[in-house]
């Protein structure tokens, strides 16, 4: 059972008022980050499932996992994503 909370606050300018917000992950999922935005997958999906559910071909891209360039892609469906995870991925599309 997981369970997330990631707390902050932004200010606005004009009101110089606090505004708080939380973003709770529900128990069996997993709240991390691709490409600069949230994303909540299942717990103990693989970076295999994530590329899949995107439709991607992990033969046409390259990820970055926390500041590290993952080489081995035969290790992707063994990879398990985990909360706070933050993932930039780049497709290469071909052209003429």
């Amino acid at each position: 059972m997981t369970e997330l909370r990631r707390l902050g606050s932004l200010r606005g300018a004009a009101t110089e008022r606090s505004v708080s917000f939380v973003t709770e992950a529900v128990a069996g999922e997993v709240v991390l980050t691709v490409n600069g935005a949230e994303r909540r997958v299942p717990s103990g999906w693989s970076l295999a499932d994530l590329l899949a559910s995107l439709k991607l071909d992990a033969r046409t891209v390259v990820i970055e996992r926390n500041g590290t360039i993952l080489r081995d892609r035969s290790s992707f469906a063994s990879l398990e994503l985990t909360a706070d995870d933050s993932l930039e991925i780049v497709h290469f599309v071909g052209g003429g």
